[in-house]
């Protein structure tokens, strides 16, 4: 159930999420656990040192969450949290949604109708023709174009939707740099006109730079908001590949426009038709498809394996079993659910740990409910 958070609520769910460590899953456990993000903030570096940390946890201010919020909204933006009605519903479904999202430009379209259009960098003439021309006609049919302001296709999806001045539709560009950043330089054009005609969104600070790590996150986002996910020209390795296995994950429809064998860039959507996605040649192709998608379908798909809850666990247990938990983690992923098992504790024992040891900086955590051992984090 959402809830308008109060400024002093809304900057404490802030602190929480900007505090070193806490990835959105340690988030919803906090929250679970402690019921306010300011009772939880009190505890992070206990838990930590827990985990087998030696020294606090940065804690993110007061004041620093303060400037955060002042500068968002000279900027004409705002910050919304998980829990509060503006933010998208899709995207609260996602097992790790962000806790907090900044956005600039026009918010209402985070409730309309969406498709995800993403492919390569390094795009042909005919796949950003296809990209411009695709985004367009969606958007003469109201769909929101979401994408992640890229060169190559991901920015000719933006500039279809940009051209078509109906006033049906929209685009959304998700990024991995601050809202305030423009990344890559070269589509200063299309920041411009989103910030007038679109949105931009992002879950990490103002001023963060295009650090690697940051797009992979970016791009569960990107399926997360969506209702399917088109894929045009994209190579083997391509993020484009990931962002589709997020959505498909997500129990989003995917969409690929196939192409020439004999062009590296048309392995990825191939490959994705055979197995399984929805060949497109025009927008109806995509309408058709999404017409007959269902929120129900696409909501609350990890409840049953994303009982995370660390209610009420027995301290003294916790105490005894840490390093049983520890021995079981590899720098390989497993399955939260094999770990409980296989170390025959509760739910809530082992995701106490599980919040210590993050919060340590000695796992990660995956889609799916994994989680994997940081390499030398044994060592503590």
């Amino acid at each position: 159930m959402s809830q308008e958070l109060s400024s002093i609520e809304k900057k404490e769910w802030l602190r929480l999420s900007r505090s070193e460590n806490v990835g959105p899953i340690t988030f919803k456990n906090l929250i679970d656990y402690y019921k306010t993000p300011g009772e939880a903030l009190r505890h992070l570096s206990d838990f930590a040192k827990k985990g087998g940390r030696k020294k606090d946890v940065f804690v993110c201010s007061d004041s620093l969450a303060q400037s955060e919020i002042e500068q968002v909204e000279r900027l004409g933006g705002q910050i919304i949290a998980s829990c509060e009605p503006d933010y998208p519903e899709l995207l609260r479904c996602i097992e790790d949604a962000p806790p907090v999202i900044t956005v600039l430009g026009y918010s209402t379209l985070l409730k309309k109708n969406t498709i995800g259009i993403v492919g390569t960098r390094n795009a042909s003439l005919n796949g950003k023709n296809m990209a411009r021309k695709l985004s367009f006609d969606l958007c003469e049919n109201d769909y929101v174009i979401v994408s992640g302001m890229a060169r190559g296709i991901d920015a000719a999806a933006h500039e279809g939707a940009l051209a078509n001045t109906s006033g049906k539709g929209g685009t959304i560009a998700v990024l991995g740099t601050g809202v305030d950043v423009v990344y890559p330089a070269e589509n200063r054009n299309i920041y411009n006109e989103l910030l007038q005609r679109g949105a931009i969104l992002s879950e990490f600070p103002l001023s963060s730079q295009p650090f690697p790590s940051n797009f992979p996150r970016r791009n569960r986002i990107i399926s997360g908001l969506s209702k399917g996910l088109l894929v045009i020209e994209a190579n083997s390795k391509s993020g484009s590949l990931i962002t589709a296995q997020r959505a498909m994950e997500q129990k989003r429809t995917v969409f690929a426009v196939p192409g020439n064998p004999l062009d590296m860039r048309s392995q990825g959507p191939n490959l994705l038709l055979k197995q399984g996605a929805h060949l497109v040649e025009t927008s109806q192709d995509i309408i058709n498809v999404l017409n007959e998608c269902h929120f129900s379908e696409m909501a609350d798909i990890y409840q049953d394996k994303m009982n995370v809850s660390m209610v009420n666990p027995d301290i003294s247990d916790i105490k005894d079993v840490r390093e049983l938990i520890i021995e079981n983690l590899s720098p390989d992923t497993i399955f939260v659910d094999e770990l409980i098992r296989e170390c025959h504790l509760s739910a809530s024992v082992v995701n106490v740990v599980l919040v210590e040891l993050e919060l340590a900086g000695r796992i990660e955590r995956f889609p799916g409910n994994r989680v994997a051992l940081i390499a030398d984090s044994k060592l503590g």
